[in-house]
């Protein structure tokens, strides 16, 4: 899955040189992450207008439409992550009032979908990271700072300044003991 700075998103497989799908053509916002689910029938596209959409992956038509599309943040979305059987998902971002990682339930419709918004992260998250075992979610932040939410309580468990910059990456190991951070310096 390859997505660009022109907003489009193109789906190639490993043996063949032309693309398979294109899932947005050129002229969209710029592409900010893409992931598949776990099981890899469905992908993920967050762009810099805020929006996160999810199209089917096994689409037999050349230009597939988004099963679901909405706008999770005010400016800009920077992340996201599938969580459980990817009917729920986490994204981070940028908004307005700083709610600025949010859960969503893709099961229900748009208007109800946000199941919780954290307020965090003056200036926008820019990464995000699911740890399944232990149900938190790790979100970095423009300003440096790292915020740890318990899913389950939808709460903030901790929050701490591990950078002068902007968090850029996020990578957790296997078994969850650690997390690993990566900024902008």
């Amino acid at each position: 899955l390859t997505g660009a700075q022109d907003g489009s998103v193109r789906m190639f497989e490993w043996t063949r040189p032309q693309q398979l799908l294109c899932f947005r053509q050129a002229g969209n916002a710029r592409v900010t992450r893409m992931y598949f689910n776990s099981q890899g029938n469905k992908c993920g596209v967050a762009d810099g207008e805020g929006f996160l959409s999810i199209w089917q992956v096994n689409q037999t038509t050349s230009n597939p439409k988004p099963y679901l599309s909405w706008q999770c943040h005010s400016k800009t979305t920077s992340d996201f992550a599938f969580i459980t059987s990817s009917s729920l998902v986490a994204t981070s971002g940028q908004s307005t009032d700083n709610r600025n990682v949010c859960l969503w339930d893709t099961l229900v419709s748009s208007g109800n979908s946000l199941i919780h918004a954290f307020t965090c992260h003056d200036h926008g998250a820019t990464v995000l990271q699911y740890a399944p075992k232990h149900q938190l979610l790790v979100s970095g932040g423009r300003k440096g700072y790292i915020c740890i939410f318990d899913i389950r309580q939808r709460q903030i468990l901790s929050t701490f300044q591990a950078h002068e910059s902007a968090v850029k990456a996020l990578a957790l190991d296997p078994s969850e003991d650690y997390f690993v951070t990566g900024s902008a310096e």
